[in-house]
């Protein structure tokens, strides 16, 4: 693709990258087949391909964005489907993130859009915040089919209940069962430890389980990941450096050999924060050590090696991968394999390349494609016939759940309850989980 950025904007470290990613796009459209908006929508300029161009005219024209050109880019759900199909290398993660700053920089939103986006920018990173917007939305809860639009979607996604703050949210270790084998860093998490602190504590258990002593380091609170993908980069650099500093404490005190993340929407920032932060000469370093040693906590779990399984398993389990785990990560096999090694039967989705449309504050932002794209994968999940449905993310879990019956949880509370941890809340009532005889498949017992 040829480009046309002044040598003004080309001293940019930021327009630099933009062009480099530009010149590889070739047009092939072979991006357009997996893109969860274009497959909905078939408009083009909702494909990979058509953001590239309007991006592109965005960037070189430099000033405002056009309001066509908003709309179709803040269609994009960042769901990275297009980064594994494109067989140019073309890094449209880096893309989609400089428009996104350039628009927050230059665009006069309507004053609802930009309310709406500040509210959820300043509240969903504030574990406190976030818990009071939460118990203050359940009084509205019921009538969120009343209310248009995002305002509905935010009361609809909103909990029935929220729970308590948990011992696994506070600054401490968490010692090794037996010998310590390694010793990792938690990413606690601002949203989740809030939403569901029992993924924090099935976590731990697990990794104390296999002898991994868990640090859950001061002020290693939020990764940025949320308000990155918002374009608002001043309060997602500040958020990733208060982190990168409580990491860093840590590996030069009594060291780390891998931070873990068990969302996988932040563990593809956190992996990313070499270049996040790569024209900062006091963080580059430090970012660098930080993205070298951050692991999802499947890929650890992989490495360590999980035990057999205590009680009996054999139920059928739908493995949604996120598609920051898939795309973002290229994580596929590990999270597979662990299930399986625990004795539940994996089954895969039907196009599970495509997005549930959870994407970050994306079905908060964009309720309707939001809505048909879970609705989409809610069918294309049950066609499976499983009993209950895991996934890496939260927000996914968080989605789905709102469309199905089917029970949802993170693949380590499942792994944790195999292993010798407490049996999720999310299974109690189901039939499937209710006791040693299993309908669903076969048993595995832990003699086995």
């Amino acid at each position: 693709m040829q480009t046309n950025f002044t040598l003004t904007q080309l001293a940019n470290a930021d327009y630099r990258d933009s062009e480099a990613i530009l010149r590889k796009c070739v047009h092939c459209g072979f991006c357009t087949a997996t893109c969860p908006t274009y497959v909905l929508l078939g408009d083009e300029l909702d494909s990979p391909r058509g953001r590239i161009y309007q991006i592109k005219d965005m960037l070189e024209k430099g000033g405002p964005p056009t309001e066509h050109q908003v709309k179709h880019i803040d269609r994009c759900l960042s769901c990275l489907s297009c980064m594994t199909t494109c067989p140019s290398g073309v890094n449209y993660m880096h893309l989609v993130d400089h428009a996104r700053a350039h628009i927050e920089a230059t665009h006069a939103r309507p004053p609802a859009d930009r309310a709406i986006r500040d509210l959820l920018a300043r509240v969903l990173p504030n574990p406190r915040l976030f818990r009071l917007a939460l118990i203050a939305a359940w009084f509205g809860k019921p009538f969120a089919g009343l209310l248009p639009g995002r305002l509905g979607a935010l009361l609809a996604l909103a909990p029935k209940s929220v729970p308590g703050p948990s011992h696994s949210d506070r600054p401490g270790s968490h010692p090794a069962v037996g010998p310590r084998r390694k010793r990792a860093a938690l990413l606690v998490g601002c949203a989740q430890q809030v939403l569901a602190p029992q993924i924090n504590e099935a976590t731990i258990r697990l990794l104390n389980r296999h002898g991994v002593e868990v640090v859950v380091a001061k002020g290693a609170d939020c990764c940025g990941a949320l308000t990155h993908h918002m374009g608002k980069t001043d309060l997602s650099d500040a958020a990733a450096k208060k982190t990168i500093d409580a990491w860093i404490a840590e590996m030069d005190g009594e060291g780390l050999d891998a931070i873990i993340v068990n969302t996988s929407g932040c563990g593809t920032t956190v992996k990313d924060y070499a270049y996040q932060f790569r024209e900062d000469a006091e963080y580059a370093p430090k970012a660098l050590r930080v993205a070298a040693i951050a692991r999802d906590v499947t890929e650890f779990l992989a490495e360590v090696g999980l035990s057999a399984p205590v009680i009996e398993t054999g139920q059928a389990i739908a493995y949604h991968s996120a598609c920051s785990m898939q795309h973002g990560q290229r994580i596929k096999d590990p999270p597979r394999n662990l299930l399986r090694g625990a004795g539940f039967q994996v089954k895969e989705i039907p196009e599970a390349h495509l997005c549930c449309g959870s994407a970050g504050t994306y079905n908060m932002l964009q309720p309707e494609i939001a809505v048909q794209l879970r609705d989409r994968k809610v069918r294309n999940i049950e066609s499976t016939k499983a009993a209950a449905i895991a996934a890496g993310n939260l927000g996914c879990i968080t989605q789905i759940a709102t469309g199905t019956g089917l029970p949802v949880v993170h693949t380590v509370e499942l792994l944790d309850w195999a292993t010798g941890g407490p049996k999720p809340d999310a299974l109690r009532d189901s039939p499937a989980f209710a006791g040693p005889a299993q309908a669903s498949g076969a048993v595995v017992r832990a003699a086995e």
